[in-house]
């Protein structure tokens, strides 16, 4: 483990400076430090502090798995998360993703976030990372010799006025009973700003962690793009004594997402440990602006279950706004309680950049891009660029290769992953909204060919589209990924996998993409069943329910049909981002010649003739 300075300030230098001490920050804190690096964390915040985010994807069990924070997640008592169910269409059935499918730990959680970002920061410090928490960086100083390489922040700490400000992180931590604690009511003096301490610190690497401010991105770079085509709102609160998703079945407590009945964004239902639930609304921005001048609809919910002593109008809007959402008013009953002063919201959060890294720094999570709470891949993406980053500066380092190739692979792998899960949660906008929008502008082409090399071909087949991303293509790629979020259930891929005819390999999510056209020769189809068998098949099945056995042998034919090919759709959807869900992906898939030579202790990057 590397060795620091005991300080109650942080040191005059530091081989890497990481700024933020989210879960981006965190993780490549301690994936750096366990390979010997000497790593420094500012923190502006003290720990705990809140923050939205509280559904995770599978994807996060290997990557803390790599850093050994996995059993402190299993342990801690967050709720389990064994898939995810969303309601598209408000005539058809929920579909529901079945996680554990792939294997019995492979449940992702529902989180507190305030506790999960603890306790990743915690599990840094544990790894012999120096955290210096209420220590806000200023400003960041460049090379004379080269304009482009960050080399010194400034900063200013503040201790806390009672008691005096211990020193620096050890290197075992001994807090983290802490975390189970209920804090201390009792006040501390105030703190001034003439208590404020101010120093600078040097670097041979910053990493840039400081979620959405962006201070490099933001304030040096000025290279962060909006989406246009998600350019929504975001508004939630959280709920006491609500109702259970799937009880008595093993999708019980599962967070539950649905499109909203005007088609104009979408709602989450997150059941969370502390026995509260988060419930939140996303919805086109300039709709909600209309929105907040319309009549209002009938509350679905007594006064007494939404406490707005202020006569907010903010909050009257965002009770107003679950009505749209019948599954979720279903689901928090006439007992549940909204918790008075919950209601928080945001905008403009849909952001990417054309560059994640140069000389001596990387920029990664919310720093760098996020595309929409939707598929919950904040999280994902924010511990794949950590890795990346810690990866990069190892092989740095180690002269695996040189600064430059180094910092290229970070921005093609960010910009990679991002696109990924950019294109799917534009599949899932199309659905929801029922109309297409162009999305070009907000796609860079460099980024969907790698991100979608697999799949052009299929999706071009024998048309003629040309070499350059079209509109056109990019609408096929959105209609191919929305099928990831069909009406099935467990028990249709389990019928499906009984049936002889079916070859298995189709059944495998794990293997390449499959040209469509195949599962109809598959199942000796020759015309797919009308639109509106498919929706009499699925009006009025939920979790509980089973297939309704009357009509015709034909007509019960048919729906198996269209059950099949919903199936053998889905899966093929999913291959799309199945590699992101693997840590494994990154030795696989190799970028710019390099891939991640991801072994503790030789952690960094290595050429593709060199690791075959």
């Amino acid at each position: 483990m590397p060795l620091f300075q005991d300080s109650s300030l942080p040191p005059k230098y530091t081989q890497v400076l990481i700024v933020g001490g989210g879960p981006a920050g965190s993780y490549a804190a301690a994936a750096l430090a366990r390979e010997g690096v000497n790593v420094t964390l500012l923190e502006a915040s003290k720990f705990p502090r809140y923050h939205v985010g509280e559904s995770l994807i599978p994807s996060v069990r290997p990557y803390l798995r790599f850093i050994g924070a996995e059993e402190k997640m299993v342990n801690h008592g967050f709720v389990s998360k064994p898939g995810s169910t969303i309601k598209f269409n408000q005539f058809k059935r929920e579909g529901y993703t079945d996680f554990v499918a792939l294997g019995h730990q492979n449940n992702a959680w529902n989180v507190v976030r305030s506790e999960f970002d603890q306790l990743m920061l915690n599990h840094a410090r544990s790894c012999g990372v120096a955290v210096y928490e209420k220590t806000r960086v200023d400003s960041v100083a460049f090379s004379s010799s080269d304009p482009s390489r960050p080399v010194s922040v400034s900063w200013s700490h503040t201790p806390p006025a009672r008691p005096i400000s211990p020193p620096a992180s050890p290197i075992q931590s001994r807090f983290s009973s802490f975390l189970h604690r209920t804090p201390s009511p009792v006040s501390l003096p105030v703190e001034k700003e003439s208590d404020q301490i101010k120093g600078t610190t040097t670097f041979t690497h910053i990493i840039d962690a400081t979620g959405r401010a962006g201070i490099l991105s933001t304030r040096y770079l000025n290279n962060r793009h909006y989406n246009a085509s998600l350019k929504n709102i975001a508004v939630w609160g959280y709920w006491k004594h609500v109702g259970t998703y799937g009880i008595d079945s093993g999708r019980e407590g599962v967070p539950w997402f649905e499109a909203l009945t005007d088609e104009s964004g979408w709602a989450w239902f997150i059941p969370l440990h502390d026995g509260t639930t988060s419930v939140g609304i996303v919805m086109d921005e300039k709709l909600h602006r209309l929105r907040s001048h319309s009549p209002m609809l009938p509350s679905p919910f007594p006064g007494a279950a939404v406490p707005n002593h202020g006569s907010s109008h903010f909050v009257t809007r965002y009770v107003d706004s679950i009505g749209l959402a019948p599954g979720v008013v279903k689901l928090i009953t006439q007992s549940g309680v909204m918790v008075e002063g919950s209601v928080k919201s945001a905008s403009d959060f849909s952001y990417s950049s054309n560059s994640y890294a140069g000389q001596g720094y990387r920029v990664i999570g919310d720093a760098g891009a996020f595309i929409d709470p939707f598929f919950s891949s904040g999280v994902h993406l924010a511990m794949t660029s950590a890795l990346s980053a810690a990866a990069t500066i190892c092989a740095s380092l180690r002269s695996h290769c040189t600064e430059s190739e180094a910092a290229l692979w970070h921005t093609r792998r960010v910009s990679t992953s991002y696109t990924r899960f950019q294109v799917v949660v534009l599949s899932a906008y199309k659905q929801i909204r029922s109309q297409s929008e162009d999305v070009l502008a907000d796609i860079d082409e460099d980024n969907y060919d790698r991100a979608f090399r697999l799949l052009r071909p299929v999706i071009q087949g024998a048309s003629d589209m040309g070499i350059r991303l079209s509109e056109n293509e990019l609408q096929k790629s959105l209609d191919f990924c929305v099928n990831l979020f069909s009406p099935t259930v467990p028990d249709d891929h389990m019928r499906v996998a009984r049936n002889r005819k079916v070859n298995k390999e189709l059944l495998d999510i794990a293997a390449p993409i499959v040209d469509p056209s195949a599962f109809e020769s598959a199942l000796r189809v020759e015309k797919r069943p009308e639109r509106n068998a498919t929706s009499s098949l699925f009006k009025k099945r939920d979790a509980n329910s089973k297939p309704d056995a009357s009509g015709s042998d034909s007509d019960s034919e048919v729906e198996r049909v269209v059950e099949t090919k919903m199936v053998l759709d889905k899966i093929n959807a999913r291959r799309v981002v199945h590699s992101e869900y693997s840590i494994n992906n990154l030795e696989a898939e190799y970028l710019e010649g390099f891939a991640v030579i991801l072994e503790q202790g030789k952690l960094g990057l290595g050429k593709k003739d060199t690791l075959c």
